[in-house]
């Protein structure tokens, strides 16, 4: 009887791979099953109780000696975008704002956290039912002017590692991704198999799906609302793989999140559950045509961000050095 079980299931999942239905969504899809992953993979106390860096203590010396060996070109890609300060569909806000003061003097002005500006997140920027990383309390860490610890100035020494660029447009052979469209783990692993590049401890991945090349072929569409980005399954993933920085063009998770009660699940596991900053709003578009040009999908990522004390993160300029 169990045989005859295994090969029905098998014959029906053939039978929806060949008349095209899709595949059902992996774990979690409710609160219920992320609470469970959460609580599983967390790595709350794997670095003491007062760790301030996360997922960045895995960016040791020979991990940066690492990535500076993969310099071989010697020729460096920013993968931020230059803010904009007009008011567009993606930036329902003033996100940029540059003010003269005198004749050589500037004040400028930054509401980072979106999808237009290219930005770091801190740990103290999301939580999860009331905790941030480590167990630290979201309402006893707000201070009214910051975050009393797990602020972006824990990363002022930065962050030198190899990143991996991840182009899930080049693995299914189209010129970019639609909003929505969800990447999981399965291709992610698909993409290493065609790239030849394995993601590994320390390393920071970096999905490119298109979204700046959309934007210039479409126009910009209103945000936030759907976008394309990994299914909040691949947290189990950056944890096995012991991942340090995951960044994107976009927010990092697909919308809609395919998944009942949280706008960016993904966001929460990530920060709150392993400790990993996240790079949001990042323009791929020069990092993914040298990597074809090169076909090198490897690189040293750089990552200096403003040691703003209390910060829940930053406007940034990242680059890639082949």
């Amino acid at each position: 009887m169990r045989r005859r079980l295994i090969v029905l299931a098998l014959a029906t999942a053939w039978t929806a791979s060949v008349c095209g239905q899709a595949a059902p969504t992996p774990s979690p899809r409710n609160i219920q099953e992320f609470d469970r992953m959460f609580t599983e993979l967390r790595n709350w106390g794997r670095w003491g109780k007062d760790d301030q860096l996360g997922t960045i203590n895995l960016v040791t010396p020979a991990k940066t000696r690492e990535a500076a060996a993969l310099v071989k070109a010697g020729v460096s890609v920013s993968l931020s975008h230059n803010p904009i300060a007009e008011a567009v569909p993606d930036s329902p806000y003033p996100s940029y704002v540059l003010e003269m003061a005198g004749t050589m003097s500037d004040v400028q002005h930054f509401n980072y956290h979106g999808y237009v500006t290219s930005h770091i997140d801190s740990l103290c920027h999301f939580d999860w039912r009331g905790s941030l990383y480590n167990g630290v309390s979201t309402e006893a860490n707000n201070t009214g002017n910051g975050c009393r610890t797990l602020g972006i100035e824990a990363l002022k020494n930065g962050i030198i590692t190899r990143g991996v660029l991840i182009d899930i447009p080049r693995l299914r052979g189209v010129p970019y991704l639609e909003p929505g469209d969800a990447v999981f783990t399965q291709d992610i692993e698909a993409w290493e198999k065609k790239s030849g590049v394995k993601v590994g401890p320390g390393d920071a991945i970096i999905l490119y799906t298109g979204r700046w090349a959309r934007r210039a072929k479409v126009g910009p569409w209103p945000l936030p609302g759907p976008v394309a980005g990994f299914h909040v399954s691949v947290g189990r993933f950056l944890k096995e793989r012991d991942v340090a920085v995951v960044g994107s063009d976009a927010a990092m998770d697909v919308t809609p999140a395919r998944f009942d009660g949280l706008f960016e699940p993904l966001h929460h596991f990530v920060m709150a559950g392993l400790g990993a900053p996240i790079l949001d709003a990042l323009d791929l578009e020069a990092v993914a045509a040298m990597a074809a040009k090169l076909n090198r999908w490897d690189f040293m990522l750089t990552v200096a961000p403003i040691p703003a004390t209390g910060a829940t993160g930053g406007p940034i300029n990242v680059l890639a050095t082949f």
